[in-house]
């Protein structure tokens, strides 16, 4: 049985959305549709949902998903602490249109809150990786899967010595395992 590892099927770190964490939401975005861009679409049909985000010794120290963007336009939803772990108890809309009065968000349009977001630094609203976001490089495809499901992450830092070289993608992992599926024999 051929052994498929996260190297495998990564985007290397040279070929994905990379910004400092310095850098402001708006040329987030610009790096993001310029990685967009370069990609080659025959080997990586799904776009780029995130961008990496590096120090000043050039180190992946965080990521930004679809998610940190949308938070970025309310910041006082970083007031509220730890989201992801509110939402695991699920919430009914009553409950979520009083939490909307109750904390003023989204007060302006949405022109004001893009206008203003899109001056924010990166580290201000970034998300830094877990321990159970990383995969080494030699991982089985089977490992890799069981960290996604278990973690329910979009992505998995990849890495190799100690160095992340790339981010394996779900929507990838997702594609191989649906290549492999049409040809199971029935």
């Amino acid at each position: 049985m051929e052994l498929i590892t996260a190297e495998d099927l990564m985007v290397p770190l040279e070929e994905y959305a990379t910004v400092s964490e310095e850098d402001t939401l708006q040329q987030a975005v610009f790096a993001l549709e310029k990685a967009q861009e370069r990609r080659n679409k025959n080997m990586r049909p799904y776009m780029h949902r995130g961008i990496l985000v590096m120090d000043s010794n050039g180190k992946v120290c965080g990521k930004i998903g679809m998610i940190d963007v949308l938070m970025a336009l309310e910041p006082r939803y970083q007031e509220m602490g730890d989201i992801q772990h509110l939402t695991r108890t699920g919430f009914n809309p009553n409950f979520l249109r009083a939490m909307l009065e109750a904390m003023n968000f989204c007060d302006a349009s949405l022109s004001e809150l893009c206008s203003r977001a899109a001056k924010m630094k990166v580290k201000d609203f970034m998300y830094t990786p877990t321990q159970g976001e990383f995969v080494d490089a030699e991982a089985s495809l089977c490992e890799a899967i069981h960290q996604f499901v278990m973690g329910r992450h979009m992505g998995l830092l990849v890495v190799r010595d100690g160095e992340i070289i790339g981010i394996l993608r779900l929507s990838d992992v997702f594609m191989k395992v649906f290549e492999m599926l049409k040809q199971c024999p029935v």
